[in-house]
C-alpha cells in the first residue's frame, strides 16, 4: 500500500506513549515525513527496543511520566533549549480492567484518569505557551469512541476518555486566534497490544459495535494524525474527528 507522504519538514513533534502501538506507528511516518520526532514513553524496555529498531538521527527518545507535571515541565524546558515544538501528539493511556463502576478499585480508577485525562491536561499546559509564542502548533489528543458512547464495564476509561474530548474542545476555542489547531481522534478498538488489557468477552462486545466489521488498522489511524497535524490543516480546530468504522453516528 502507497502512504502519501506529508510535508512535516522542519517541525519538531512530540509524541507521547510513542514506543508502541499507535504512537510508534505515528512517529515512523512522522519520520518518514521529515519531522523531527521526540518520544516520551514511561516503559524503559520499549524505549530501548525502539532505539535499536529505528537508526534515524531525527529521532529521540525520553522516560517521562505525563502524570508527573514536573517530570513534563522538565522534559519540556531541556527541548525547548535547543528546539521548539510543532506538534504535540497526546497518546499515552491505559484501559484498565473491565468491571461494573460499583466494584472499581478507587487507586485504579485514580490511575486511568490521572494519565488519560490529567496527563494530557500536564502536556498541554507545558507545551502550548510555547506554541503561542511561535504562532504555530498542531495538538492531537487521541480520545476513543468509549469517550463518546461509554463502554459498559470501563467507566474510568470512558470518562478519562471524554475528559480528554472536552479538553480538546475548550483549548481549541482558546487558541482559535492563532495558528494553533488542537483536534481530537475518537478510534474504535484497533489491533494493538491496548487489546491485551481487556478481557476477550469485552473485546468481543466492542467488535460487534463496528458495522464495518473489524478493528481499526494502524496505518488508517496515523494517516488522519498525519493529515490534522499539517499545515494542510489550516481551519479545523476544538473538533472531534471519528474513526470508528461507523460506530459512532455523531
Amino acid at each position: 500500500m502507497n502512504k502519501i507522504k506529508f510535508d512535516l519538514n522542519d517541525r519538531t513533534a512530540v509524541i507521547t506513549g510513542g514506543a508502541q502501538g499507535f504512537g510508534l506507528d505515528i512517529a515512523k511516518r512522522f519520520l518518514d515525513s521529515g519531522a523531527k520526532v521526540i518520544i516520551w514513553d514511561i516503559d524503559p524496555k520499549l524505549i530501548n527496543e525502539v532505539s535499536k529498531e529505528i537508526n534515524n538521527p531525527n529521532l529521540s527518545l525520553s522516560i517521562v511520566d505525563i502524570s508527573d507535571y514536573k517530570a513534563v515541565e522538565t522534559a519540556v524546558i531541556n527541548i525547548l533549549k535547543n528546539s521548539k515544538i510543532d506538534i504535540l501528539i497526546n497518546n499515552a493511556g491505559i484501559t484498565g480492567p473491565t468491571m461494573p463502576l460499583w466494584e472499581y478499585d478507587i487507586e485504579m480508577w485514580n490511575k486511568i484518569i490521572k494519565i488519560n485525562l490529567s496527563g494530557t491536561f500536564n502536556c498541554c499546559r507545558a507545551i502550548v505557551p510555547s506554541m503561542i509564542k511561535n504562532n504555530y502548533g498542531r495538538i492531537v489528543n487521541v480520545a476513543s469512541v468509549a469517550g463518546k458512547d461509554g463502554n459498559a464495564n470501563a467507566s474510568a476509561y470512558s470518562s478519562g476518555k471524554a475528559g480528554a474530548i472536552g479538553l480538546t474542545k475548550s483549548l481549541g476555542k482558546e487558541l482559535a486566534d492563532k495558528n494553533i489547531a488542537v483536534n481530537a481522534v475518537t478510534p474504535a478498538g484497533a489491533k494493538t497490544r491496548i487489546l491485551d488489557q481487556m478481557s476477550k468477552e469485552h473485546v468481543q462486545r466492542m467488535l460487534s459495535k463496528v458495522p464495518r466489521g473489524r478493528f481499526l488498522e494502524v496505518h488508517e489511524f496515523t494517516s488522519l494524525v498525519c493529515w490534522l497535524s499539517s499545515e494542510e490543516n489550516t481551519f479545523s480546530t476544538a473538533a472531534v474527528f471519528d474513526i470508528s468504522g461507523g460506530r459512532s453516528t455523531y
